[in-house]
C-alpha cells in the first residue's frame, strides 16, 4: 500500500538578503505589501523587516506596470495584504531574481505523515507530495518519517534497503517516492 507524506509550510520562509544598515542577512516577511500608482503606472513592493535591526527593505513586485494589465483579483489581494499571495511570491523565480534573493525555510516547514501506522510492515513505499517548492534532503525527510538517525538512513542506502528515484543527498523541491526493505 502507498502511503502519502506531505512537505507543508509553516509559516513564511526567511529571505536572504544582505541589509544595508547592518551586517545581518536575514528578512522576515509579514506580507504586508505596498502598492503605489502614478497616473496610469503602478509600483508593488513585498515588505520585509531585518531580523537583526528592524530596518525595512522593499522587494519589488511589479514596476511601472500600466494599471489595466494588472487583474482586479490581484489587486485586490495586494491591497488586502493577502500572505497566500506573499507566499507565492516568494516562490517565483522571476521575483526571486529581480531582487536578488533566496529564501531560508529552516523550520518553516513540517512533514505530515498521516500517523505512525506506516511503519508496520516489512516493505515501506511512500509518495512525497511538496505543497510548496521547499528544497529539502530526501535523508532528512525519510529519516523524520521513519523515525530512525540520518546515519541509520545512509546506510539503508548502501545495503540497497531504500530505493529512490532521487539523489537522496541533494535538496529537491518536487515530488518523489521511494521504498523502503525491513
Amino acid at each position: 500500500m502507498l502511503d502519502n507524506w506531505v512537505v507543508m509550510p509553516t509559516c513564511l520562509p526567511l529571505v536572504l538578503r544582505r541589509c544595508h544598515a547592518c551586517a545581518s542577512d536575514r528578512f522576515r516577511t509579514g506580507g504586508k505589501f505596498r502598492v503605489n500608482a502614478h497616473h496610469k503606472r503602478i509600483d508593488v513592493w513585498l515588505l520585509a523587516l531585518c531580523t537583526a535591526c528592524g530596518d525595512t527593505t522593499k522587494l519589488t513586485v511589479l514596476e511601472r506596470t500600466n494599471v489595466r494589465s494588472v487583474q482586479p483579483e490581484l489587486l485586490d489581494r495586494l491591497h488586502d495584504n493577502d500572505p497566500a499571495l506573499a507566499s507565492e511570491l516568494l516562490q517565483d523565480p522571476v521575483v526571486r531574481r529581480r531582487n536578488r534573493i533566496a529564501l531560508d525555510w529552516d523550520n518553516a516547514w513540517r512533514l505530515d505523515t498521516g500517523g505512525p501506522d506506516h511503519l508496520d510492515g516489512d516493505v515501506i513505499d511512500v509518495s512525497v507530495r511538496f505543497a510548496a517548492r521547499i528544497p529539502v534532503r530526501p535523508v532528512r525527510l525519510i529519516a523524520e518519517g521513519c523515525g530512525l538517525s540520518r546515519a541509520e538512513v545512509e546506510r539503508l542506502l548502501t545495503e540497497g534497503k531504500l530505493v529512490s528515484a532521487v539523489r537522496p543527498g541533494a535538496k529537491v523541491s518536487s515530488d518523489f517516492t521511494f521504498m523502503l526493505k525491513r
